[in-house]
């Protein structure tokens, strides 16, 4: 079983898409047969990201039951590493993208993952583990060079002096 949706499953859900996205319910999220081969996300993502400047894209807004009947073909092309980006909305309205998972890293400036490796864009993790060189943070070097903030932890730190001795 996989995490993601198929191509089938988002096609007949486009217009649940769309009302997840206005509604700030959805994010950008991975699908496709068998692993992430497209994203879709919000146009305000898209466009907050520098997608415009970043890709070619057509003149028109394609409609919900247009990108409907185009979808199957639209992976098929991403597929074989073909396409642009394609902005869709209702009436007209830019309000969602659907692109391939490389044009996706390629908008978030995100690595590649090693070819053949499944990888979901949309969903990251970060290795939490301390660098080797890395140390517990020690306020006083943190504050001496800013007045301002030196003062602010003077102050904290008289404030539990006075409140540990009871007063």
């Amino acid at each position: 079983m996989t995490s993601w949706r198929s191509v089938h499953e988002v096609r007949a859900g486009l217009e649940a898409v769309l009302a997840g996205f206005r509604g700030g319910r959805t994010r950008a999220f991975s699908f496709g047969d068998g692993e992430p081969e497209a994203v879709m996300l919000t146009y305000d993502e898209f466009e907050d990201l520098g997608g415009e400047g970043k890709f070619t894209l057509a003149d028109e807004v394609v409609g919900v039951d247009q990108l409907a009947g185009q979808l199957p073909q639209l992976v098929q092309a991403v597929r074989a590493g073909r396409g642009a980006p394609v902005v869709w909305g209702a009436d007209g309205e830019p309000e969602a993208v659907v692109m391939s998972t490389a044009q996706y890293r390629d908008l978030r400036g995100d690595d590649h993952p090693p070819l053949g490796q499944l990888d979901d864009p949309t969903v990251r993790t970060y290795a939490t583990e301390p660098s080797p060189t890395s140390r517990p943070l020690d306020l006083d070097e943190w504050a001496a060079d800013d007045p301002f903030t030196r003062e602010l932890l003077d102050e904290i730190r008289a404030e539990e002096r006075t409140e540990g001795d009871g007063r």
